[in-house]
């Protein structure tokens, strides 16, 4: 026990320090919210992956690889095709350089566009701290075969995001990144032989597996399970297409040739990490699938860890369990300075205090950031699945946000109704779905979707629609107001 605990907290106070010696470099509401604007594209590929492989991966997607096998990778892969798509983006996203998704929505939508954009931001964002903490707690449970129960698991967990992320923001959360991005990428490469060699290779995990383990879409995935597979890909993609920690990331590169070159080895690394964890989790499953209870959703999640106790050699184990408490941190410490950052630029500093100076935004950012990471604990002690939180959070945040974002970059058709109708919609049937899953008889919420239909498809649906239609029936925005996104080309041959 104390072997993996002694190596675990000893990696947690290198960070600390390294936390306290970034710490004194912020000087500015700038340095604290985008590091200055200066990182390296080198930087920038591991925060990058650390900011998208979290728990997200490491236990959301181990709990579905337990019950669904390789189906999993529909999880994934929607991240992975939104990645690409965000290349075309990424040079003009930098260019733009404000500090949060509310500076462009409000340029193209005006100041009610920025407040509820915020608001779905900071409702989504801490749902995923919350979960980043319960990962915590299941990390410091297994790491100590259970002398640390998971309950004060998550209170280590949650202490050391919230110190971290308040002592010295984005400063703080990259150059921690990089030596956890580091890790994350040996660890998965490292483990994956060993845990595929005790599973019996391939046909010992079939032999042991039922045949829906190894399928495109595993049958017993749900009332629906192509549609349940289908709803999770547009939920990660919508998710990562609009995800402001991403854009905070490439408002911080020092340059749009260094945003454009991370994403390179961004998709590189993502599509790597995740495919790995979920073949991790399908071998270390057919070994443990006696010991862990999926009738308790959490329980799946354990897997992955499960596998760094008991599959692999104990340097290599101590490197995948640093590497799971590496995403917990990372993770947790980029999606509490986001909605921290909302909450300063878009609500204190657009309608309450705009003159305000940096050290009193600064400090009051830190007050946010401890606000809204003791509000995500609380959340974590009352949370029963990883996964469908994760699916919930994804999803608002996917449907609210995301298709007016890409639109304002986009399609310059979009007006300020459009756009404002597409967020609000997008929140509201969000909520209203999650809502009946949580109230409606069992019998009506098969694999918690209402009726039997993924809440991607009602919010997305009327999300798009709302844009679309909104748009077209109000009047084009001007070119004036569309010169930030859209610049004339100058016609040289004049």
């Amino acid at each position: 026990m104390t072997f993996y605990l002694y190596i675990i907290l000893g990696y947690l106070l290198v960070l600390t320090v390294i936390n306290f010696l970034r710490a004194k470099k912020v000087k500015s509401q700038e340095d604290f919210m985008v590091a200055g604007r200066k990182l390296k594209w080198s930087v920038m590929v591991f925060t990058l992956i650390c900011t998208w492989i979290g728990s997200g991966t490491f236990i959301s997607g181990a709990e579905f690889a337990s019950k669904a096998g390789f189906s999993a990778l529909w999880l994934a892969a929607g991240a992975w095709v939104g990645i690409i798509i965000i290349y075309f983006l990424a040079a003009k996203i930098q260019t733009f350089g404000q500090y949060t998704i509310g500076d462009i929505l409000e340029v193209r939508y005006g100041p009610l566009a920025r407040l509820f954009g915020a608001i779905a931001l900071v409702i989504s964002f801490t749902a995923i701290v919350s979960y980043q903490f319960v990962a915590g707690g299941f990390i410091l449970n297994v790491a100590t075969d259970g002398a640390i129960s998971d309950q004060m698991g998550i209170y280590l967990a949650a202490t050391f995001v919230i110190l971290f992320t308040a002592l010295g923001g984005m400063v703080a959360v990259a150059y921690t990144d990089l030596p956890n991005g580091i890790i994350i990428v040996l660890a998965c490469l490292l483990s994956v032989p060993f845990v595929y060699a005790a599973a019996g290779g391939l046909s010992g995990a079939q032999a042991s597996l039922p045949s829906g383990y190894f399928a495109v879409v595993n049958e017993q995935f749900g009332a629906n399970p192509t549609l349940k597979a289908l709803g999770y890909f547009l939920s990660t993609m919508f998710l990562l297409l609009g995800v402001q920690s991403m854009y905070q990331k490439f408002y911080s590169a020092r340059s749009p040739r260094d945003a454009k070159k991370a994403v390179v080895f961004w998709t590189i690394g993502t599509i790597f990490v995740e495919t790995v964890v979920v073949v991790i989790a399908v071998f270390s499953y057919s070994m443990f699938k006696d010991q862990i209870n999926l009738s308790i959703p959490r329980e799946g999640g354990k897997v992955v860890l499960l596998a760094a106790r008991n599959l692999v050699p104990p340097p290599i184990g101590v490197l995948l369990l640093g590497a799971a408490c590496a995403v917990v941190i990372s993770t947790g410490m980029n999606y509490l300075l986001s909605p921290s950052s909302n909450l300063i630029r878009d609500i204190y500093q657009r309608f309450i205090n705009r003159s305000a100076d940096d050290r009193k935004l600064v400090a009051l950012q830190k007050l946010f950031i401890v606000i809204i990471g003791v509000v995500a604990f609380f959340f974590a002690l009352r949370l029963k699945s990883v996964l469908e939180m994760s699916y919930f959070a994804y999803t608002i945040y996917g449907v609210a946000i995301t298709p007016a974002l890409i639109a304002a970059l986009a399609w310059k058709r979009a007006t300020k109704a459009g756009g404002l109708a597409s967020i609000i919609s997008g929140t509201v049937v969000s909520i209203v779905m999650k809502v009946l899953a949580e109230v409606l008889p069992p019998e009506k919420v098969p694999e918690g979707d209402p009726w039997g239909i993924p809440l991607i498809f009602p919010a997305l649906a009327v999300s798009l629609l709302s844009l679309i239609v909104v748009s077209l029936l109000t009047k084009p925005p001007k070119e004036e107001d569309l010169a930030t996104f859209f610049p004339k080309k100058i016609n040289r041959r004049g």
